[in-house]
């Protein structure tokens, strides 16, 4: 795989704070929480309102943040997320014109599949990421058993990741997680109760800094 600094930044970080919501106030001031708490690689869904708008505002904070966008399925996302300041480009499914308009403008794609042929097709559609989606009912071990004929796959689990079970995802060697709902509880977000959203934050990067 090519690296790219996207990749080596998630590579390092291990941890993507990822928020659904429908309010893009709420979204901005939720995700800042997380930053707050430690997240530096972060993605706004297209679901949130004025995504590509969060997507600007992050970009260019001081915090140095790689910002992505998810629920990308077709091209013209693509280009819209990458113009506003998108490195890394999030699917729930395997397209693979939107891979190719991906890689082809230099970003990282990460294309959702869930089944050995679903990823392996992800990867040799030139995804250097693959999103394992949705959660698999075996939980990290579902992962260690792709990985043992397919290891050169770089999964990206993003739903079932949660403080107690991101250190067995990682040891069971995918390339990070992303957190969702367990950073974003709906009623917290509901509620704007930001500071629990942070200190949620501090204990997803904790249980991603104790695995091995």
């Amino acid at each position: 795989m090519t690296d790219h600094p996207g990749l080596a930044r998630l590579r390092n970080e291990r941890a993507v704070a990822i928020i659904r919501t429908d309010s893009q106030e709420v979204a901005a001031a939720a995700m800042a929480a997380a930053v707050r708490g430690g997240f530096r690689v972060i993605e706004f869904t297209l679901g949130c309102p004025g995504a590509y708008e969060l997507v600007r505002d992050f970009a260019s904070r001081d915090e140095a943040l790689l910002v992505g966008v998810g629920t990308v399925l077709e091209t013209s996302e693509v280009e819209l997320a990458l113009a506003a300041g998108a490195e890394f480009i999030v699917s729930p499914n395997t397209d693979e014109s939107v891979i190719r308009a991906t890689v082809e403008a230099g970003a990282v794609s990460v294309p959702g599949g869930y089944t050995a042929t679903e990823l392996h097709a992800a990867h040799r559609a030139g995804a250097q990421l693959q999103k394992l989606f949705p959660a698999p009912a075996l939980g990290p071990a579902y992962a260690r058993m792709v990985l043992g004929p397919l290891p050169f796959l770089n999964l990206v689990p993003t739903s079932g990741v949660t403080p107690d079970n991101a250190a067995d995802w990682l040891d069971a060697g995918v390339f990070a997680v992303g957190f969702v709902t367990p950073l974003f509880d709906p009623d917290d977000l509901s509620e704007r109760r930001y500071d629990a959203i942070e200190l949620r934050a501090r204990q997803c990067i904790a249980a991603v800094a104790a695995a091995s």
